[in-house]
């Protein structure tokens, strides 16, 4: 069997990425099976295997001993490899929309895991987890669990996202509290829970948890759970669900100190330390409407919020880019968790945005720095081919600049984007935006977006950090006493019909460390 096209130009220019998916490839592996030769490529690390009709994972994948991001959704396959395990630098595994029916004990050994998605499966069990001490996110949503993943003894002091949506659990047990120590979003709608342990309200980092979907006895939580916000959910359960454990009285005194931010602040609070004043939404602010049936399977997840006041130098604006660039490659992991993106509010004509997605071919913008419009598609191929080009001309085997992100657009049948009041497109996540509403010395406000395929609590991670970052930086109208001002408009998300889905800064969002004092100002 000759070696296949994609693994000797991964091979000839010494790529550090493959993707094989699609129709094509599946049908190669099912007459000749997967092309050995690719197990050979051991300085890729990314190899990307989806919708096929791959049904085994080869023993060989223990040699691409570089591999920290493996991604074999959407396949055939029933059973977890083993030799998945002998991977010492893998970040990301996701076997999501397979057919595996059970995972093994040796998933332990993998230290360096940062993201699990074994979503939309038929597992029934999983072994109990131990230590992972890098671990963020773990996805087990769609699946045949009966009983809560085993985390009593478990080291997983950076998990902040468990998604156990559409399972068949009965019970979340007490100990959560104390294994989960960071859990900042929890899912574990549509499942079978009756009762719900008081320890939840003592976890002092959750910011989203949703119950929607089970049969809880206690109709008046029901309710809460289908009506409101997190907070008052959570404010429910302290109150009137018991604990198991023993009693915990750390709560109270949290509550007071977070009641104490909505004081007004002093007028001599430049003087004290860096202030954050969050504005409350009101009826007049620019909403974002999220077209759920367009966007839910391209990238789901949107936040936005709206800096006012801001002083630009030169220098600083220089430094408020290079910070953007800077967090895209970190807490963004080079985009792949989230992108952010910024506009220049008044370039943006009154009304809402709306957040949904299109075919490459009807999607148009004028992407930043670019003289002309370009449709999701051309832009594509423009990208690809300078892309290409500049590899040639510099004899790099990685891609630079927004051409590196290519691949996350790679196949898919829609592309998601933000459209103004007048119909515009401004932004095509996780691409570029528009150069009509682009960020200059001049802008006085600005409206930030964040977008992630992965989850809500990911675009909140990520717009915590950006809302501190441009704190620091002193982009606010603050004073010239060595401390900084951020004014901050809290900006809603809501469905088609105008139900609410999300407002950012919420009550639980912008919680700092340090000497960073945050004011909640009440509505007008």
């Amino acid at each position: 069997m000759s070696a296949w096209p994609e693994v000797q130009t991964a091979k000839s220019e010494n790529r550090h990425e493959i993707k094989l998916a699609g129709a094509a490839i599946s049908k190669r592996i099912s007459d000749e099976g997967l092309d050995k030769n690719l197990f050979k490529l051991t300085n890729i690390n990314l190899l990307n295997i989806s919708d096929t009709c791959l049904a085994t994972i080869p023993d060989d994948i223990k040699l691409l001993v570089n591999l920290q991001s493996l991604l074999l959704y959407g396949n055939k396959l029933t059973e977890f490899n083993e030799n998945l395990t002998s991977l010492p630098k893998l970040k990301v595994l996701d076997l999501s929309r397979n057919q595996l029916t059970k995972i093994p004990e040796s998933l332990n050994k993998m230290k360096e895991l940062t993201s699990i998605n074994f979503s939309s499966n038929q597992i029934e069990q999983l072994p109990k987890f131990g230590d992972f001490p890098n671990l963020i996110i773990v996805d087990i949503s769609n699946n045949k669990l009966s009983s809560f993943p085993d985390t009593e003894n478990a080291n997983m002091p950076h998990l902040t996202d468990l998604k156990l949506k559409a399972n068949e659990i009965d019970s979340i047990p007490s100990y959560i509290a104390r294994s989960l120590p960071s859990l900042k979003n929890f899912d574990i709608e549509s499942n079978q829970l009756k009762t719900i342990p008081g320890e939840i309200a003592t976890m002092s980092k959750l910011k989203e948890l949703n119950l929607k979907g089970n049969k809880l006895t206690d109709k008046r939580l029901m309710k809460l759970v289908d009506q409101c916000r997190t907070k008052q959910v959570i404010d429910y359960i302290r109150e009137n669900c018991p604990k198991a454990d023993s009693a915990q009285a750390t709560s109270k005194g949290k509550g007071k100190k977070g009641k104490k931010q909505d004081e007004p602040p002093p007028d001599d609070v430049g003087d004290l330390c860096h202030s954050m004043k969050i504005l409350h939404v009101e009826d007049d602010i620019l909403k974002v409407t999220v077209i759920e049936q367009e966007i839910w399977n391209i990238r789901p997840h949107i936040l936005c919020c709206i800096i006012t006041d801001l002083k630009f130098t030169e220098d600083l604006f220089k430094k408020f880019i290079q910070m953007q660039n800077k967090l895209h490659d970190t807490v963004c992991d080079k985009r792949n968790v989230a992108t952010i993106a910024t506009h220049d509010l008044s370039k943006i004509p009154p009304g809402n945005v709306v957040y949904t997605a299109k075919p490459p071919s009807k999607l148009s913008l004028k992407p930043l720095s670019r003289a002309k419009a370009y449709t999701g598609e051309q832009l594509f191929q423009q990208l690809t081919v300078e892309a290409d080009s500049l590899r040639k001309e510099k004899k790099r085997n990685v891609y630079s600049g927004i051409h590196k992100y290519l691949y996350l657009l790679e196949g898919k049948p829609k592309y998601p984007c933000l459209e103004d009041s007048a119909g515009r497109v401004i932004s095509f996540p996780p691409i570029t935006n528009s150069d009509d509403t682009k960020m200059s010395l001049d802008s006085k406000s600005m409206l930030v977006e964040v977008t992630s395929h992965s989850s809500l609590g990911a675009c909140k991670t990520v717009m915590d950090k950006m809302l501190q970052e441009c704190l620091m930086l002193g982009i606010g109208d603050g004073e010239d006493s060595g401390f900084h001002t951020l004014t901050v408009q809290q900006v809603k998300v809501v469905d088609t019909e105008g139900n609410l889905k999300s407002v950012y800064p919420s009550r639980t969002d912008c919680a700092f460390d340090g000497n960073i004092k945050v004011y909640r100002l009440p509505k007008k």
